[in-house]
């Protein structure tokens, strides 16, 4: 227990000077249509860069800026690094959807929907560009608070999306006073995909989509047969190493520009 406590001492230190030291930054992974492979879309991931150069995953540092508060300044930057990132981005010829994830503690501020609000006022984005994306856990968490979050949310004309979708117990009728403009497949379903008779679940989401009117985005597609199987249950769009690792903000427009040029996927 005390070593514990030490440690998550340590973590919250090293991340306080990182945020001061800007040593936090965004990576983006594509989001493509299952059909055509054309850019959709964009998710935006924190990435923590240590002294010693390594890189600290988010499930280490994303759980203590929220036990200590930090996470409401670390999610206002990302939030709004993101969104000025996608308007470069159209400004370039490349008018992608941006999805950023927020916590259940994010979600919960006070005046969330309106910093949401004033950074796309500030940033010249049209909502309509940008998704919010929470798991299926938080969406489940506290029906009664998120869901009028959200709706503000979406009274904006922000998208939303439920991430890691099939980990938790959401029910049709929670679903439908969701609203979400995007399901996604956890990608615990996707690996079972490349075995005979493993799409069961998979296709058990894309029908309950398909029912809900309700996208649906694949997460973590790695190999080809995963691909060929998703886009025989119909699912929407894809994202996952076969098309794209996360990259950083300077190797995008080339990326973008590959995978505009012609079929395939870039290097």
């Amino acid at each position: 227990m005390a070593s514990e406590i030490k440690e998550r001492t340590r973590l919250l230190h090293g991340l306080r000077a990182a945020f001061d030291q800007q040593r936090l930054f965004l990576m983006y992974q594509p989001q493509v249509d299952a059909a055509s492979g054309r850019t959709l879309g964009l998710e935006a991931l924190m990435r923590w860069r240590a002294d010693d150069d390594r890189l600290v995953p988010p499930d280490r540092f994303i759980p203590v800026a929220e036990q200590s508060g930090l996470i409401k300044e670390l999610g206002a930057w990302a939030l709004r690094c993101a969104i000025d990132q996608a308007v470069s981005l159209r400004a370039a010829g490349h008018p992608l959807r941006m999805a950023v994830n927020v916590s259940m503690s994010q979600l919960l501020l006070p005046g969330f929907e309106q910093l949401v609000a004033e950074a796309l006022a500030e940033g010249g984005l049209p909502a309509s560009a940008l998704e919010i994306e929470i798991t299926e856990s938080v969406a489940m968490q506290s029906p009664d608070i998120v869901l009028p979050r959200l709706a503000a949310l979406k009274a904006l004309g922000v998208g939303v999306a439920i991430d890691d979708f099939g980990t938790g117990y959401s029910s049709l009728s929670s679903l439908e006073k969701l609203a979400p403009d995007r399901l996604k497949i956890d990608r615990s379903f996707i690996i079972g995909l490349d075995a005979e008779g493993g799409d069961g679940i998979a296709a058990m989401i894309v029908e309950l989509a398909r029912s809900l009117g309700v996208k649906v985005v694949a997460e973590g597609v790695e190999t080809v047969r995963q691909q060929q199987r998703l886009q025989a249950l119909g699912c929407h769009e894809m994202q996952g190493y076969l098309f794209a690792k996360p990259m950083p903000v300077d190797e995008l427009p080339v990326w973008l520009a590959q995978a505009a040029a012609g079929p395939g996927r870039p290097a």
